[in-house]
């Protein structure tokens, strides 16, 4: 049997939306190991003199939960 986790980020980017997902996903997968998959939730963006400044978006990124060995 599967066991899946989730956790839930926020991440940002100068960039756009799609660099933050991209951001979240790449930062987790530094410390865990087979995420499957990530749900973006909900967009957001910060705004300073009139123009957008950053982008977050509010993701959860699912993974395996390894077995023990024992």
């Amino acid at each position: 049997m599967a066991v899946v986790k989730v956790i839930e980020l926020l991440a940002e980017s100068e960039q756009g939306w799609e660099d933050a997902v991209r951001q979240a996903v790449a930062e987790t997968s530094r410390t865990v190991r087979g995420i499957s998959s990530v749900y973006v939730n909900e967009f957001q963006a910060t705004v300073e003199n009139d123009r957008v400044k950053n982008f977050r978006a509010n993701v959860k990124i699912s993974f395996l939960v390894e077995k023990s060995q024992s």
